[in-house]
């Protein structure tokens, strides 16, 4: 009880409220369609300064939905009813208690008939684009009455009651249209915590080698060229966003941009991106522990580290949302730690006090594709930055979370790429944090509590990167609730034999997982092939070409030639930093 009453105090930015925030933002991070509870919003809680209040002649008074199978030559009648549902009676900033698939709404009502209208992908699947303004094409309103057909066939079905409920609220546009939007519900410190939590990971550890390789100048200028674009792209994604209120996701914006196919590029890219996350700390626990505790092996270590994540992947989602600021809190501690032991150590190696060796340049140019990756790996958080924006109460102050969360991470990545470059200069490891283990001179008990800061955060990082890949592969096997699987097998077994299946299938997932983290044993590989191949494609490249598709000659001259130059340059990098993180380390 009591620990109930302190998660909130604070009221609207309590403990409780920050969690729930985050939630909401690392749900919508999903690769499959969930088709999660949602609550309409009645008028009295449409914000300040909207258009509010119903349509007044019956060639309005229209689904929106109904409109675009219409344009599309579809008969709309089997699909969806004529009229809109009058909206639903709420007291004024409460939920409504009607979630999708409940018998307490009418039949007619479009959320019964097409419960993923209030999913978070819902909108990847089908959803309702209604908005969109006249500079898209008629192919991306035909996708939109394409997928409803398809996803007709599906039914409604129960809400996911580990998924945080979404808002949706019914806004009358000015001409006159009804369109559904998202409500959103963090505030300013929330989203800047959100976002903030996305971008500092384990990437800045290996930003000390980046510079390593790339010399203090190439080094700096580009850890600062990386900020700025992928901040940049981030505040463009928003503007993309606004070009309809229905769209939430990254994949939404790529699927209304390029339709379908690059829905499902973005779903193939967002999969490898969070296996080689997993990966990569299941390296990075195995490496720290092994050079601080010597005698077992590396591969002893992954092992272990394997055994634990087993019951982790299990733990309910609501509270994988509480755990994971953990992770936030353990990275800022070995920033922290690091520049403790550089400090209180007094002679070098590993020394501020006496700093190392470095250069102004590569010492061995061949290394420098590699410092693409690693000092880009830290940036990669717009796959979430979407959903982050769509959930803000104030959307207008989306530009000044962004340079809050942007100023910190870089001064934060800066701070630890000059430290751990200054300590240790040439002989600096794949993590930074490897080189202090191994190190005479310094406190055990600061070493103890970086050990224990990096073995927290694979424990709240890998189940919360690996929950989208349980719900592919078990949304590909017909195992969500509610649905049809589509394997003859799966048909009628009972829901204790699909909670087994369910325990294989995440057991597997970890499993596959582990492997891969054996076969590929260097952590600062798997950074440099994140930041290479994931971080350019999914942060700059993919951004870039959304908002030139979507605003066109919209834009003026000068930012379409400096988009398309970045658009070009950055596909070189990722192209070169790909190659040279698969090559081996002897010819680098």
């Amino acid at each position: 009880m009591r620990l109930n009453s302190l998660a909130q105090v604070g009221g609207v930015n309590s403990i409780e409220n920050f969690a729930r925030s985050w939630q909401r933002a690392v749900v919508f991070h999903d690769i499959t369609p969930h088709r999660s509870s949602f609550a309409v919003v009645g008028d009295d809680d449409v914000a300040p300064g909207e258009p509010r209040g119903e349509d007044r002649t019956p060639t309005q008074h229209r689904s929106l939905l109904r409109q675009q199978l219409e344009q599309a030559g579809t008969p709309p009648d089997a699909a969806v009813q004529e009229d809109l549902p009058e909206p639903d009676e709420t007291e004024h900033g409460e939920e409504s208690d009607q979630v999708v698939g409940s018998p307490s709404r009418r039949d007619d009502d479009i959320f019964s008939q097409a419960s993923y209208l209030g999913s978070p992908f819902g909108s990847i699947y089908g959803g309702t684009y209604g908005s969109l303004t006249s500079r898209l094409n008629s192919s991306s309103r035909q996708h939109a009455s394409r997928l409803f057909h398809e996803q007709q066939a599906t039914g409604s079905q129960d809400p996911d009651k580990e998924r945080e409920p979404l808002l949706v609220k019914r806004v009358e546009q000015e001409d006159g249209k009804i369109l559904l939007a998202v409500v959103g519900q963090s505030t300013i410190y929330q989203t800047v915590l959100n976002s903030t939590n996305v971008l500092i990971g384990v990437g800045l550890l290996s930003l000390p080698l980046g510079i390593n390789y790339a010399g203090w100048v190439i080094g700096l200028l580009f850890l600062s060229f990386s900020a700025i674009v992928t901040g940049y792209t981030a505040s463009l994604l928003a503007k993309c966003l606004d070009v309809d209120k229905s769209l939430i996701t990254f994949a939404d914006i790529a699927y209304i941009a390029f339709g379908t196919k690059a829905k499902v590029i973005v779903g193939i890219l967002f999969s490898f991106e969070l296996i080689a996350a997993c990966v990569a700390l299941f390296v990075l626990f195995a490496d720290s522990l092994d050079a601080l505790i010597p005698g077992w092996g590396i591969l002893e270590w992954k092992l272990l580290c394997g055994v634990v994540m087993l019951p982790l992947c299990f733990v309910p989602l609501r509270l994988l949302g509480y755990s994971s600021s953990l992770g936030i809190i353990c990275c800022l501690g070995i920033v922290v730690l690091v520049f403790a032991d550089g400090l209180v150590k007094p002679q070098a190696p590993g020394s501020l006090r006496e700093p190392a060796t470095t250069y102004l340049f590569p010492q061995n140019w061949y290394t420098l594709p590699l410092s693409f990756g690693l000092l880009m790996s830290p940036w990669g958080g717009h796959s979430v930055f979407p959903n982050i924006y769509r959930d803000m109460r104030h959307p207008k102050k989306y530009g000044k979370s962004l340079r809050w969360t942007f100023g910190f991470t870089y001064i934060l990545d800066l701070s630890m790429a000059i430290a751990g470059f200054l300590m240790f200069g040439g002989g600096i490891l794949d993590e930074v944090t490897s080189n202090i283990f191994i190190t005479q001179g310094y406190p055990n008990a600061i070493s103890v509590l970086i050990a224990v800061c990096i073995a927290i955060i694979p424990l709240t990082k890998i189940p919360l990167n690996a929950r989208p890949i349980f719900s592919t592969v078990e949304s590909f096997f017909g195992l969500e609730a509610g649905r049809i699987p589509d394997s003859p097998g799966l048909v009628g077994i009972s829901g204790f034999t699909r909670g087994l299946v369910k325990v294989a299938i995440r057991a597997s997932v970890t499993v596959v997982i582990l492997v891969i983290a054996i076969i590929c044993p260097s952590f600062d590989r798997v950074m440099a092939l994140m930041g290479s191949a994931f971080c350019f494609t999914i942060c700059v490249i993919l951004p870039l070409a959304f908002y030139l598709k979507l605003f066109g000659k919209e834009i003026s001259l000068k930012e379409r030639i400096v988009d398309w130059f970045l658009i070009v340059i950055c596909s070189i990098m990722a192209l070169i930093g790909t190659v040279w993180a698969f090559l081996p380390k002897n010819m680098t």
